[in-house]
């Protein structure tokens, strides 16, 4: 254990592991008890009955609205992602930029998207832009481009956060062998910042992705419109329709920071100095002539 470990941590003593034990077995059992107490509620309702969870053991069920309701949910999400993390990168470097004509205004489409209400953001676009266009908003489209703008705004704040936490040594070590200033945000900056501030990002991918349920208020299939509410109304298991969608959302926010810690974990490993060669040892010895060498 190193010593900022022991200034930051105090192991327990004897006492305090069996008060922690104590109050994890109390804890546990009250869980349990308002599981339980939940569980009864809904047995009172009958929402345990049988012929309300059979539509999930047909094929059918999950061919015509669980299915297609999670790939409206993955396809927007993943677009999404992918134009929210460009969208991040650009406009945390725009902020950062030494020229005040372009880090004020990605300074202030940053500040306005992230106060924007999403749901509102969704329905202006879905709603507003056909006035604009003369042409009807795709659905798909008002879901991602509103949750790349909104989500795109909060890791731009994320990735500058992360940039400045990088020591200022990295980048005077760029510009002291000749990097330019765009060179050495490319290279050595933002490829830190995102190892740093992943944490930040996969939780901020996870709100993403749960976001797009909104898209079922302006008509967008997806797993909450499809699953929950047009899969409720034919069969009348509403509240069991909740419980499996919510169980494919656990599921799927679990995929994504698993694979966000296997990539972590890759990173680091990659980003490991590499070993320095063991050294001969020296020796000492004599020449001919009789003079010491070293």
């Amino acid at each position: 254990m190193s010593v900022t470990d022991a200034v930051l941590y105090d192991h327990p003593g004897p006492r305090a592991k069996i008060r922690n034990r104590i109050l994890t077995v109390v804890l546990g059992i009250a869980m349990l008890a308002v599981l339980y107490w939940i569980y009864t509620k809904f047995d009172d309702k009958n929402q345990w009955a049988g012929p309300l969870w059979k539509p999930f053991l047909e094929g059918e069920t999950w061919t015509s609205y669980i299915l297609p309701g999670l790939w409206g949910t993955v396809s927007a999400a993943a677009v999404a992602m992918v134009l929210s993390l460009v969208f991040g990168v650009i406009f945390a470097v725009g902020r950062l930029s030494d020229h005040w004509w372009l880090s004020i205004p990605a300074g202030a489409v940053v500040e306005f998207f992230r106060a924007v209400p999403l749901l509102l953001m969704m329905f202006f676009i879905f709603f507003g832009i056909p006035f604009l266009t003369e042409e009807p908003m795709p659905p798909f489209w008002a879901v991602v481009i509103s949750l790349t703008l909104y989500n795109g705004s909060v890791l731009a704040e994320a990735f500058r956060a992360g940039i400045k936490s990088v020591p200022t040594g990295q980048s005077e070590a760029g510009y002291a062998i000749g990097m330019r200033k765009n060179l050495v945000m490319r290279e050595i900056l933002i490829p830190q910042a995102a190892r740093a501030m992943l944490p930040v990002i996969v939780s901020q991918l996870v709100v993403l992705v749960k976001d797009t349920a909104l898209g079922y208020i302006i008509g967008y299939t997806e797993l909450l419109q499809d699953g929950v509410n047009t899969l409720g109304a034919n069969f009348g298991n509403t509240v069991a329709a909740a419980i499996v969608a919510a169980i494919i959302y656990i599921v799927l926010n679990a995929s994504l920071t698993f694979f966000a810690g296997y990539l972590e974990r890759r990173t680091r490993r990659t980003g490991r100095a590499p070993r320095s060669p063991k050294t001969a040892p020296v020796t000492t010895g004599t020449v001919a002539d009789g003079a010491a060498t070293i």
